[in-house]
């Protein structure tokens, strides 16, 4: 099917991380093992947590959906890399391009909600002991857990629906190594404006809504351990939210670089090594088992 002198583009071609023979079986060997690993540490994350009695709280409750969340999150970017890193040329048909994509924001909004839920479940543990059963209890876990997914699923039919108003009709060669929205608005024959601006509203106001709720339960949380008279008492609490607030640091500054900052300010050298960080950084559990 043509559109004036253009052919409609039906597959695009995934340029991957380099092209250079030597690096790509490095970097399938380096990849593989680190996707593995982290397969591997979640899988166990989440059956040790259900074979635990003793962890079955909210807490681990959350942090056994982060598991499950990193998992699908890993495979939906990871996967495509791997494979590019075997073959000379790495092709994806556009449907198959645009569910790798959704898939990818799914998962990857449902870890900013999950973190956010963990940062209110410690921030109640913390200054809230004795009301820990009430404000966190079965129900209010579900409602959370529910909100967590529901949002990836509207900010993927958001991501979705705007590149599906997107013509590809020219160069099919995406500069990354996986289907990610502002490479393939680039490739666009429409106006790209609404395509880049949308997503980055929604992903922006997605970033700040959940790092607002972190930052304020973090504020809570300092104030309550300043007070405590123990320094062991102090250690402790504080022990139990330094992974967490290192994958809030990691997650949230490498998804605002690649998907909120305007992508005419930087070039898509760095984009790829953000990205890289960004889709390994799932690796990092706030895990206190």
């Amino acid at each position: 099917m043509g559109t004036g002198n253009h052919t409609m583009v039906t597959e695009f071609i995934i340029l991957g991380l380099t092209e250079n023979p030597t690096l790509c079986s490095i970097f399938f060997v380096v990849f593989l093992g680190i996707y593995i690993a982290t397969i591997l540490g979640n899988i166990s994350i989440i059956m040790l947590i259900q074979r635990s009695p003793q962890l079955h709280n909210p807490m681990y409750l959350f942090l056994s959906h982060l598991a499950f969340v990193d998992i699908g999150y890993s495979t939906s970017v990871t996967s495509i890399m791997i494979v590019s890193f075997l073959r000379e040329r790495t092709t994806i048909p556009v449907a198959g391009c645009i569910a790798q994509l959704g898939s990818d924001v799914i998962f990857g909004t449902a870890e900013c909600f999950l973190l956010a839920a963990m940062a209110y479940d410690r921030y109640v543990a913390i200054c809230s002991p004795l009301l820990y059963s009430t404000h966190i209890s079965p129900k209010v876990c579900i409602i959370l857990l529910v909100a967590s997914y529901l949002g990836g699923c509207v900010n993927a039919s958001s991501v979705t629906s705007c590149l599906l108003s997107l013509t590809f009709c020219g160069p099919n060669k995406i500069n990354h190594f996986f289907c990610d929205l502002p490479p393939l608005v680039k490739l666009s024959c429409t106006h790209i404006y609404v395509a880049e601006i949308s997503p980055a509203i929604s992903a922006g106001s997605i970033i700040v809504i959940t790092l607002f709720i972190i930052v304020v339960s973090y504020l809570y949380i300092l104030h309550s351990i300043l007070k405590m008279h123990s320094t062991e008492g102090r250690h402790k609490a504080f022990s139990t939210c330094t992974s967490h607030l290192t994958a809030v640091m990691l997650f949230y500054g490498t998804v605002t670089f690649v998907y909120v900052i305007p992508k005419s300010s930087h070039s898509p050298a760095p984009i790829k090594v953000v990205s890289v960080l960004h889709s390994r950084n799932p690796h990092v559990e706030p895990s206190d088992l």
